[in-house]
């Protein structure tokens, strides 16, 4: 639309390194995630962190730098985002209606879906995958904090149910992640998802000792497949590999957090 400044340049602008989706979407669908580039957070937190969890810590992060932070990413976007309080399960929080506005409390949940324009939501990631969802035509988004646990145990497919569009409609994203590399995991995990699919085993490559490499980007792709999800895109960036542009916890332990943004213009 005339007028409007493309996400990429308010970006540019407001000094924030962050990777905007390149996936089959309306224009109305606006996202991006952050790199840990472009605040003020120092050390480990080093710079732009947003998880508000790390403040209060002993040696961790101060409140003045996270809302410093939060503050610069706001600037690029319609409206406060809505942060949720994420356990690693499954729970879809829908911001439309009464909820359609930030929470003065997070939602305990680790994905969320909107219908309403100018609602923003956010998953915080460090080596979980975020799974952006959308209807191709712009009707409704929904993002998804996906590590192991909530692939599991299917917050991919609940997201995809509270979009309420035909899975042939929806567009899907898969933003930076721990790579299949860098993902070892014992048997628990791997039986968790074989156990329950075996077509999943391709997820997993064996390294002795009962330890395996794990590729989330696989298992998510496979079960938006077998969701009926026909446009997958994204994957590829290692959180763990590529230290200079993302948090890793599996890396780092305690560190910053990125996040994942999508909104409806």
């Amino acid at each position: 639309m005339p007028g409007v400044t493309p996400l990429a340049e308010r970006l540019h602008r407001a000094g924030l390194d962050a990777i905007v989706p390149d996936w089959p979407v309306s224009p109305r669908v606006s996202a991006l995630v952050t790199t840990r580039h472009g605040g003020v957070s120092a050390g480990r937190y080093a710079s732009l962190n947003l998880g508000a969890a790390s403040v209060g810590r002993p040696g961790g992060d101060t409140a003045d730098a996270v809302r410093e932070n939060r503050r610069r990413l706001r600037a690029v976007l319609p409206a406060d985002p809505v942060w949720l309080a994420q356990v690693h399960g499954s729970v879809v929080h829908r911001a439309d209606g009464a909820d359609a506005q930030a929470c003065a409390a997070p939602p305990v949940a680790d994905a969320a879906v909107t219908r309403t324009p100018g609602v923003v939501l956010a998953v915080l990631t460090a080596d979980c995958l975020p799974v952006l969802l959308a209807d191709r035509d712009g009707s409704a988004i929904a993002v998804a904090h996906a590590g192991w646990r909530g692939l599991a145990a299917g917050v991919v497919e609940n997201a995809l149910r509270a979009l309420d569009v035909p899975p042939s409609r929806v567009a899907a994203w898969l933003g930076p992640a721990i790579g299949p590399g860098a993902f070892e995991v014992g048997a628990d995990v791997r039986d968790a998802f074989v156990g329950a699919c075996a077509d999943d085993a391709g997820a997993f490559a064996a390294k002795g000792n009962g330890k395996w490499l794990a590729d989330l980007y696989a298992l998510a792709r496979a079960r938006l497949a077998r969701a009926g999800v026909p446009a997958v895109s994204g994957g590829g960036a290692c959180t763990y590999r590529d230290a200079a542009r993302f948090f890793s916890y599996r890396r780092d332990g305690d560190t910053g957090r990125m996040a994942a943004l999508a909104w409806l213009r």
